[in-house]
């Protein structure tokens, strides 16, 4: 839900637009009830996002006739939301119709009457046992007579899980926002009745890739981290004819936070590779390309890596093709995430079959027909359709690569916006492999890696275009990889019709 209303944001739909919607959600329900002339409304609210609904609703029911009093657990210097600060500021100056009281302190809980009490303390971002004032506001809540609103979820309820973190509002109703949390169906007795209200998230906020999905791949770094706490990736590549690729996947890597990056590579081309940057750690090949005598070397390196890239100026000889079928089956009994690009996609198409572990593939449209020995309809919907089953066929994360990259895991599809035709320049293939191969190694679910990583890389791309125009290469891209991830909204937004 954080992700979707991220990207809903992103597409023009501001928090104080969706905060507005389910604060006027929430007073609905309660007019929908109760005789505003004859009922009063105690709503108490927390310092983020649940508490700022409450702040709107407070002011709608307000508009109705109903008494209103809104409890503050905190004090208001504290709200950090910026949507939730701006409807607090708003019902200050309406002290005639609505009494605001701050409780900083659990011993100072007002004690009010009130026909209905509304739970807007804390909503899906709770996480471990409720602490002090809030902890008291719920016993408070509890204790109350009358009829019991929860705003979104109950607090105290974990929204995924459904766990009571040692206390819970019991409520008699819960107004839960676009789509039920899966912890409200199984927290039934604390829920209430449920409804679910529709508070403007416009579809395409699930349906592309945006700043929510870079969100879902950010990790923090806590003081204490050590090298390697963020992932290592092995990244086997590279030719007699190719040396830049699997260098550009590695650099991106890198940039995308992966904290180690081995490039497994025919010696002269390792050497090669070598010498572009001192980021790189090389492992260096017997052969002018990859064969079967690299299989046992790649196999002891496997025991280091989090995740595996394989593929990048690859090349296609006979033997190239039956060392990675051969490492395709090590990697999968040892169960590592593996994204497979350019020649490892061709060479894949040889021997596909159904697998039982983390597996992306990146083709572009002429790779895509290699694999499925079909073309592509040229109707998006029906191209969707074409990769959401082929990627179910196969067990597999598909990243079709395009004007619109399709990602699908066979359940379910995403489409990605970002990226110019400034890209079609070779090397951008390479750092979207790379970038979603970094998140992979951090431990990212192979979807969510996939999603952001077709966003992150189109986005920096896109940010090289307002730059210089079409005139970039590959380690431009790479450069802004890092603007993307630490401010993704602050990425131009692209219209593709």
């Amino acid at each position: 839900m954080k992700a979707i209303e991220l990207n809903a944001e992103y597409l023009g739909v501001s928090r104080v637009q969706l905060m507005e919607n389910a604060g006027y959600a929430i007073a609905r329900e309660i007019a929908a009830r109760f005789n505003s002339r004859e009922a009063s409304v105690a709503i108490y609210a927390g310092l983020g996002g649940n508490g700022g609904d409450g702040f709107v609703a407070a002011r709608h029911l307000a508009g109705l006739g109903f008494k209103v009093d809104v409890i503050l657990a905190g004090k208001p210097s504290e709200i950090e939301d910026t949507a939730s600060k701006t409807n607090w500021e708003c019902i200050q100056l309406l002290g005639q119709s609505i009494a605001t009281h701050v409780v900083y302190d659990s011993s100072v809980i007002p004690k009010l009457e009130a026909t209905v009490t509304v739970d807007a303390l804390l909503g899906i971002g709770v996480r471990g046992e409720l602490r002090q004032p809030i902890l008291q506001m719920v016993k408070t809540i509890n204790r109350r007579p009358g009829f019991k609103l929860a705003v979104d979820v109950p607090t105290g309820i974990d929204s995924d899980s459904g766990e009571v973190l040692g206390e819970a509002v019991k409520a008699d109703l819960t107004v839960t926002f676009h789509r039920p949390k899966m912890g409200l169906l199984k927290a039934k007795k604390h829920v209430g009745k449920l409804v679910t209200a529709n508070v403007g998230i416009p579809p395409e906020a699930e349906v592309y890739a945006g700043p929510g999905d870079v969100s879902l791949v950010r990790k923090p770094r806590p003081l204490e981290a050590h090298k390697g706490d963020f992932g290592r990736l092995l990244v086997i590549g590279g030719s007699e004819t190719f040396s830049g690729a699997p260098a550009l996947a590695a650099l991106a890597a890198l940039r995308t936070g992966v904290d180690l990056v081995y490039v497994a590579a025919p010696r002269d081309t390792a050497y090669a590779i070598a010498t572009m940057s001192p980021d790189l750690i090389t492992v260096k090949l017997a052969g002018s390309h990859l064969d079967s005598r690299s299989v046992g070397v790649i196999e002891d390196l496997l025991g280091k890596a989090t995740a595996v890239v394989m593929g990048p100026g690859l090349g296609l000889h006979r033997d190239t093709v039956s060392a990675v079928k051969q490492l395709f089956n090590l990697i999968g009994k040892r169960r590592v995430p593996l994204l497979l690009d350019a020649d490892a996609l061709k060479a894949f198409a040889e021997f596909k079959h159904r697998v039982n572990f983390p597996v992306v593939l990146t083709p572009h449209v002429g790779e895509y027909k290699i694999l499925t020995g079909k073309d592509l309809p040229p109707d998006l919907c029906d191209r969707v359709e074409h990769v959401c089953r082929f990627a179910g066929e196969l067990g597999v994360v598909i990243i079709l690569k395009g004007h619109i990259d399709i990602i699908s895991d066979g359940i379910t599809t995403k489409l990605n916006l970002t990226g110019n035709p400034g890209m079609t320049v070779g090397g951008t293939g390479d750092t979207l492999s790379g970038i979603t191969g970094a998140l992979l190694a951090q431990g990212f679910d192979s979807f969510r890696a996939a999603v952001a990583g077709a966003f992150i890389n189109g986005a920096a791309g896109d940010f090289v275009r307002e730059k210089k125009g079409y005139h970039m290469v590959p380690t431009d891209v790479i450069d802004w990889i890092s603007r993307v991830m630490e401010d993704p909204m602050g990425h131009v937004r692209v219209r593709k019709w």
